[in-house]
């Protein structure tokens, strides 16, 4: 994951990636924080990528601690 973890990325990343992955069209997420996801490699087009989609299981538990 490039050392990239859940609590690395901002609040508007975080929330842009739990709208995506709940299925909501990048159009109504924040654009800075779309940009910001494709630069580190989360995001391709409008989909989350198996990388970004690690990240959640850790960040539940991460959350859970």
């Amino acid at each position: 994951m490039d050392g990239i973890a859940w609590a690395d990325l901002d609040a508007a990343e975080q929330r842009t990636l739990s709208m995506l992955r709940d299925g909501v069209p990048t159009e109504l997420c924040d654009p800075v924080a779309v940009v910001t996801l494709q630069r580190i490699g989360f995001l391709i087009g409008r989909r989350l990528t198996p990388k970004a989609e690690k990240l959640f299981p850790a960040s539940m538990m991460h959350e859970l601690a």
